[in-house]
């Protein structure tokens, strides 16, 4: 070896996902690996992961370490993609508004933001974004990817990072550790950074895609105001909503979600099918049901009554204040006091209106000795609890600041528990199944090893009794460490709807705190003196959002069951209304939900405000008709059968109605119903 050579660095192995040792040259980084993985992964791999920890693919890989590959198709890839993109909004921004400041552009579902500070304009009015802007932030936003700018991260110390950031406040402000940011890298320690150009670099913990080149499929969708950390004491900044994915055909499948999405917005059709309203009179998140969605409403919580009542619930009602001792005593006004309403100030002491019913509900228990032969004891009511939102957080009836609970709280020995819970699965999912719903997912959030009450014998009972109901129950589940509440463990159910959205509805959840704080005992059947285990269960989550979930699920087009009308009857002429006024009758003499509108307009324009107001079934009667009894049925979204007799038509009505627990199924069921019906009928 000559004078001044330097021997070659040595080898690394790494360990790939499927179990396999790969050796590359000593000092590979993470493009390394992909380029010997082949060419596809060369072209697709975003980050690579070593020990758990993700890195840039310019970086060394640490040799003996478990290492992956990130792509674009997996929820990790997109990630990075997201906040990559986000970066390349906050150097489009800063390009076209010279003095701007920028704070945060964190990843989130299915895309990213980033907020900024447009500054005042020349009478000192905030400058903010509209619309027509992000057109040609987008424009710039692709020049960008066009040059195929490297992500080139640095280690800083304070001095240098104040000095990159000395016309940016809020980078100033995360540095100094006074505001939490998702985006940036711990202020006690490293300090990191990403520059794309000498013009634009970012306070950022990444990793990033390689480059610029690596982005392009993503759309700016919206602005909206923000406040800076939250606080509507701060300054108001301007954030501009994106998406972004791995593909076009990706991006464009989300853009037509989104559209068919808007089409089914429950505030939209609340409003055309005169279903209720949220009156600017009344203040915001307060809604008021008008007649049709009451009906709606009614159906659902007489379902839900009876079957809790067949189900071994007892029904409680509980008033909507009470005073401060008992969410002193609950905790609630520890740990809830910012969601709660003020405090009336009565002569005789403070009351605040009820933010939870379960205090109530321990309350109940707690007024006489109970026994274990009374275990488990099943409570349950639709109680109406009150809870501050802030104004930017209210949305339709997905957010609201008063809203009725289908809540149920159970009082079980610890023996019981593992039974109680499968058997509480199986109320949710027949409930949910029963409202159109079959597209489950599970989630188990386990104790947090630092914020808990209770035993870590407890604990591991309540948790080993939640997933072994899961596994009796054949159901896949996440399980989510640390994410339960300091009280107890909890199964979260989310359901899918008929567009393929996630709706966090029905939780199950084990209690150690409010028995204790509220010194609950029963008798056991060995004469001792026991401490029974509370389970939380709300089905519905909230009559309010799942009406909302439901109406957006249907687009409106209820089945027939739960439709507010259920059938229009039309007269072709004005000397067929009578007729028709006699087939409401006996339909309503059936028990159904029927109307007639008089022949004032004409045929064909009364059919069409029928099918706008999503009417299951149109009726429409003529000459014959009115000699034979029958009527001419008009399905939702199927064919005309002409000749109906009334009678056949009647029953299978009845019949579809009856079943609606095992047949409501998808927004399709109906439809699939009606044509069997009318079919049948017709015979």
């Amino acid at each position: 070896m000559s004078a001044g050579s330097e021997a070659p660095s040595a080898a690394i192995t790494v360990v790939l996902p499927d179990g396999q040792s790969h050796e590359l040259p000593g000092g590979a980084t993470g493009a390394d690996l992909a380029a010997s993985l082949g060419r596809r992964a060369a072209k697709d791999a975003l980050i690579a992961v070593a020990e758990g920890t993700q890195l840039d693919l310019n970086r060394p890989l640490p040799d003996g370490a478990s290492v992956s590959l990130v792509f674009p198709s997996s929820d990790e890839g997109l990630e990075v993609l997201r906040h990559s993109t986000a970066h390349v909004l906050a150097q489009a921004v800063l390009r076209l508004y010279p003095g701007a400041t920028f704070s945060i552009g964190p990843p989130i579902a299915d895309g990213f933001y980033y907020d900024f500070d447009l500054g005042a304009d020349e009478v000192g009015r905030p400058r903010t974004f509209s619309d027509d802007d992000l057109e040609a932030i987008e424009a710039e936003m692709r020049s960008i990817v066009a040059a195929r700018q490297p992500f080139i991260r640095a280690e800083v110390d304070r001095a240098a990072a104040d000095e990159l950031f000395a016309q940016h406040p809020y980078k100033i402000e995360i540095l100094d550790g006074e505001a939490d940011d998702p985006t940036s890298g711990p202020t006690g320690g490293v300090i990191t950074t990403y520059r794309n150009t000498d013009e634009f670099v970012d306070l950022c913990r990444g990793p990033h895609v390689p480059d610029t080149g690596r982005l392009g499929h993503f759309k700016l969708m919206r602005v909206a105001g923000a406040y800076w950390r939250g606080d509507e004491n701060r300054q108001m900044l301007q954030r501009i909503y994106g998406t972004a994915w791995g593909s076009a055909t990706e991006l464009s499948a989300h853009l037509e979600r989104l559209t068919e999405a808007a089409k089914r917005d429950h505030r939209r059709l609340a409003s055309e099918l005169d279903l209720l309203s949220f009156p600017a009179e009344m203040g915001g998140g307060l809604a008021v049901w008008h007649p049709k969605g009451s009906v709606v409403r009614k159906l659902m919580e007489d379902y839900s009554r009876d079957r809790h009542e067949s189900g071994g619930y007892q029904f409680v009602y509980t008033p909507h204040l009470a005073n401060a001792r008992l969410f002193e005593t609950s905790g609630h006004l520890d740990f809830y006091a910012e969601s709660m309403y003020p405090p009336m100030e009565m002569d005789n002491g403070v009351y605040y209106p009820k933010p939870m019913n379960c205090p109530m509900h321990c309350l109940i228990f707690s007024q006489r000795q109970r026994s274990y032969r009374e275990l488990p004891m099943r409570l349950f009511e639709l109680g109406t609890v009150y809870r501050y939102e802030r104004s930017g957080t209210l949305h339709g009836l997905m957010r609201t600041r008063a809203f009725t609970v289908d809540d149920s709280h159970l009082y079980i020995a610890a023996e019981q528990l593992a039974d109680e819970i499968e058997r509480l699965l199986d109320f949710v999912l027949s409930v949910l199944e029963a409202f159109g719903f079959d597209d489950f997912t599970f989630n188990l959030s386990t104790k947090d090893p630092d914020k808990y009450v209770g035993a870590d014998e407890g604990w591991e009972r309540a948790t080993d009794a939640l997933r072994e109901a899961l596994h009796r129950q054949g159901h896949s589940y996440v399980e989510c460490e640390g994410e339960a509440a300091f009280y107890g463990p909890k199964i979260d159910i989310d359901v899918n709807d008929a567009i393929g959205r996630s709706w966090q509805l029905s939780t199950i959840q084990v209690d150690f705190n409010l028995p204790e704080r509220f010194n609950l005992r029963y008798t056991g059947a060995d004469g001792e003196v026991h401490r029974p285990i509370m389970v939380h269960r709300a089905l519905f989550g909230s009559i309010e959002r799942f009406f909302g979930v439901l109406l957006e699920h249907y687009g409106g087009a209820f089945p027939p069951w739960l439709s507010p009308v259920q059938v229009v009857v039309l007269g072709v002429r004005a000397d067929h209304d009578a007729f028709a006024e006699s087939v409401v009758a006996q339909l309503a003499e059936a028990g159904f939900r029927a109307e007639t509108v008089p022949a004032d307009d004409p045929l064909g324009a009364r059919i069409r405000r029928a099918k706008l107001e999503k009417v299951p079934y149109v009726l429409v009667v003529g000459d014959d008709d009115v000699a034979a009894g029958t009527v001419g049925v008009n399905p939702r979204g199927h064919p005309v059968r002409r000749d109906v007799p009334l009678g056949k038509f009647i029953a299978r009505l009845a019949d579809e109605v009856e079943r609606k627990a095992a047949d409501v199924g998808s927004s399709s069921s109906t439809g699939a119903d009606v044509s069997a019906a009318v079919a049948a009928a017709s015979d």
